[in-house]
Parts: C-alpha cells; sequence; structure tokens
C-alpha cells in the first residue's frame, strides 16, 4: 500500500480526540457559566444562550425523519434473518431471547432510574407554557394514547411535531414493505438511502457537539449555578449502576442457570473483549473478537457466526434499554415532567420492540430519541436534553458498550446451550486471548 493511499484512508476524525473536546468543552463551558453568572455578563449569557440553542435546533430537525425512515429500513432488515427451517428457529429463538433480557434490562433501568432520580431538584424551563402542556400530555390516559396514535394525514403529523404518531405511521409502512418483499425494495431503498444521509448530517451536526456543550452547559451554570453538576453526575451514576447490575448479576445468572457455563469461564474467556469494548466504545469495532470469544466458549461457528452480527446491530442492553430507561427519566426530571404507569409501560415496549424494529441501525441516540419521542415529548424537548446528557455520554458509553458486547455474547450462549450448539470440551479448554487469535487479527 503506498503511503498516498495509506493517508487517503487514514480517518480523520477520532473518536478519543472527539470525546476529550467533548469533555474540554464541558469544564470550558461551566467556567464561562460561572464567570457570567459572577460579573452579571449578559452578552457572554447571550452568547452562550445562542449557541447552545441552536445547536439544540439542528438536532431537532432530524429527530422526527431520523425515527421513521429508521424504522422503515429496520423492520425490512428483519427478512435477513430468514433461510430454512433451522435458520428460521434460531433466528426466532435467538430474537425471543434478545427481548427477554431487553425486559430485564429495561425494567432494572427504571428501577435505578427511581432510586437515584437523575435531574431531580433542577427544572429546565425554557418556555413555560409549553413545559405545562407537555406535563399534561404525559398524564394521559390509555384511551389518549390510543386516539393520539393516528394522524389525521402524515404531512401534520410531521409538520406539529407529533413523534409518536410517526412512530405509529412508520411502523404500519414498514410492515407492509417488509410484507411486500421485493416489490417494495425501491421504496425501502429509498428510505435506506435518505436513513444514510440523516445519518451523515447527524454526524456533521454531532462534530459541533464540543461547541454546543460548551454553550448549553455554560448558559445552564449561568442560569442554575453550581447546582446543575449535580444532576449530570447522578445520570452517570445511575448509568453505570444500571449497566453494572446487568453485567454483573443478570448475565452471570443466565449463564450459570439456562447456559450451564461458569460465570468465572465466562469472564475469564471474555474479559479482554470486554476491556477492548470499554475503551472503544464500539460494538462494531469489537465485533471480530466477540465472535472469537464465542467460538472459545464452545459455540458452533457457524451459529456464531450468524448470532453475533445479528446481536452487534440488534442486542444493547447498555444503549439500548438501560440507558433510555435511564435518560427518559433524567430528561423528564429535568423538565419536571411526572412519568406515570402508562409512560413507565412505553418505554418498557420501547426497549424490547424498538431495538428489534430498528435492527441494524440500533446505537444510544436512535433508541433515546425514539422512547423521548414515545413519551410524547415536542422535539425541542428531546433535543434539549439529549444535546445536555450528551455533554458527559463518552463517560457513560464506556459502560454502555461493555454491557452490550456482553449480552452479544451472553444470548447467543443462551441459545446455542438450548439448541445443542455448545462443544463443551472447547468451553472448558484454556484459550489465549481473541486479540491474540490469529483468526481475529486476520479479521
Amino acid at each position: 500500500m503506498s503511503t498516498t493511499s495509506a493517508a487517503r484512508k487514514r480517518p480523520r476524525f477520532s473518536p478519543r480526540v472527539f470525546a476529550v473536546a467533548v469533555v474540554a468543552s464541558l469544564v470550558l463551558g461551566a467556567l464561562l457559566g460561572w464567570i457570567a453568572k459572577r460579573t452579571d455578563a449578559q452578552w457572554l449569557i447571550t452568547a452562550l444562550d445562542t449557541v447552545g440553542s441552536t445547536f439544540t435546533k439542528l438536532l431537532t430537525f432530524t429527530v422526527l425523519p431520523l425515527i421513521f425512515t429508521a424504522i422503515v429500513v429496520g423492520i425490512d432488515s428483519l427478512r435477513t434473518v430468514g433461510g430454512g427451517r433451522v435458520a428460521a428457529r434460531l433466528g426466532g429463538r435467538t430474537a425471543l431471547w434478545f427481548a427477554i433480557t431487553s425486559l430485564i434490562a429495561v425494567v432494572l433501568g427504571i428501577a435505578v432510574g427511581e432510586l437515584v432520580q437523575p435531574g431531580r431538584g433542577l427544572v429546565l424551563a425554557p418556555d413555560p407554557d409549553k413545559l405545562h402542556a407537555v406535563g399534561q400530555k404525559t398524564q394521559g390516559s390509555w384511551l389518549d394514547l390510543v386516539t393520539g396514535l393516528v394522524p389525521e394525514n402524515l404531512v401534520s403529523a410531521f409538520s406539529e411535531g407529533q413523534t409518536l404518531q410517526v412512530v405509529f405511521v412508520a411502523l404500519l409502512v414498514g410492515a407492509a414493505a417488509y410484507s411486500l418483499g421485493d416489490t417494495a425494495q425501491p421504496f425501502v431503498a429509498f428510505h435506506r438511502a435518505a436513513f444514510e444521509v440523516i445519518q451523515r448530517l447527524l454526524g456533521w451536526i454531532i462534530r459541533l457537539a464540543p461547541i454546543g456543550t460548551l454553550g448549553l452547559i455554560g448558559n445552564a451554570v449561568a442560569t442554575y449555578g453550581n447546582e446543575f453538576f449535580a444532576p449530570l453526575l447522578k445520570l452517570i451514576g445511575a448509568t453505570y449502576l444500571g449497566c453494572a447490575l446487568v453485567l454483573f448479576a443478570v448475565y452471570p445468572l443466565l449463564l450459570r442457570l439456562v447456559a450451564r457455563i461458569s460465570p468465572a469461564t465466562f469472564f475469564a474467556k471474555s474479559w479482554a473483549v470486554l476491556q477492548f469494548a470499554f475503551v472503544s466504545r464500539s460494538s462494531s469495532a469489537t465485533l471480530p473478537l466477540s465472535r472469537q470469544t464465542a467460538e472459545n466458549l464452545g459455540i458452533s461457528r457457524s451459529y456464531a457466526n450468524f448470532a453475533v452480527p445479528l446481536a452487534s446491530t440488534t442486542k444493547m442492553d447498555g444503549c439500548a434499554a438501560i440507558y433510555p430507561a435511564v435518560g427518559s427519566i433524567f430528561i423528564a426530571n429535568l423538565f419536571h415532567i411526572q412519568l406515570g404507569a402508562v409512560q413507565y409501560l412505553t418505554i418498557v415496549l420501547v426497549a424490547v420492540f424498538g431495538a428489534i424494529a430498528t435492527a441494524g441501525v440500533t446505537g444510544w441516540f436512535t433508541m433515546l430519541t425514539l422512547t423521548l419521542s414515545a413519551l410524547g415529548l415536542p422535539p425541542q424537548v428531546v433535543a434539549t436534553g439529549i444535546a445536555i446528557a450528551y455533554a458527559v455520554d463518552p463517560i457513560m458509553d464506556m459502560m454502555r458498550t461493555a454491557t452490550n458486547v456482553a449480552g452479544q455474547i451472553v444470548v447467543p450462549a443462551v441459545v446455542a446451550r438450548r439448541e445443542g450448539l455448545i462443544d463443551d470440551e472447547v468451553l472448558r479448554a484454556p484459550s489465549a486471548p481473541p486479540l491474540l487469535s490469529r483468526e481475529t487479527s486476520a479479521a
């Protein structure tokens, strides 16, 4: 490979540098906000508010198109699971265990969120009238939830920011496209291209996160003082606690009781992979190591080659179950919105079925946006809440990703045991860390 080709392929955007930039912006923004508050510098407060609100608006206009296209494309991608009765049975049982573990994870996320109450004690009210309307909306009954699903027309659902209606229509459209098979592929291809365009646009906007973080945090500190940091610390703590419960309690129980694999053996063979996931913050980058770890646990190579890649795009208990639950409670508390039984059930349903409906495009941003939108929150509140949480996202993402990757190995192990696809001799045999394996290096 020539030097020119290598330079051309070298990534221009370093996630590690970006994470450092976001944290540095958090610190600098807090400092500027503190100075503005102490000196009562209105020009600085206005500047910080303008920067933060502009970043929020940029995020806001991507919310509804992102949700619609992600669901349509995600539902259609489920057809890749098929292919023969055995594959269909394995795919079905794998998806079932995805749903079961997601259910456990999201319930734990809600429990931890209710226990820690991140965001409580500080109320953001950029628009009191809109905030009051949102509070009333989330207190609706089951009948309100059902009658509010169907829009008068698709244009009004988008133009009026009726996110729950957009979700409902996207599910119907996605299901219809799936049922039509090859006939609907041009339609699906258009939405897949639109989703990629939105993702690219969102990627550009996210690169402005250090600037947006500086404005949002600076304005918040200038307005609310140092008390703004306690909710963020609670959000980090709740996310880590929820992930730790799933990673070190739920998964070991499933391994011991269902997969009949010693948790000590599992962690001994997967610890290097979990460390890599924690540092890299990428399930996709960890995929070759996860697949090799599954084989080291005795899982049939053919099934591991199917289940682990599928899990890497669909099975994300940290990003798609625990964090949306904790994050929703955090943002609801920030805007003084009381969540009820209907809203908690909505969070559970989105976590269990949302990840499957958005298979192949699942990520913390998509799932948190989908969850908040399903709760009936307007795009402005959704974008503002996500933008604030983004300030500390790199810290939380490390633990979320490690939890994701562990689940992407545990669920295939559970299904493989029940299907007789685990070689116990390989499971008991010592194995080199996957980082050192020849196959992984080639991958």
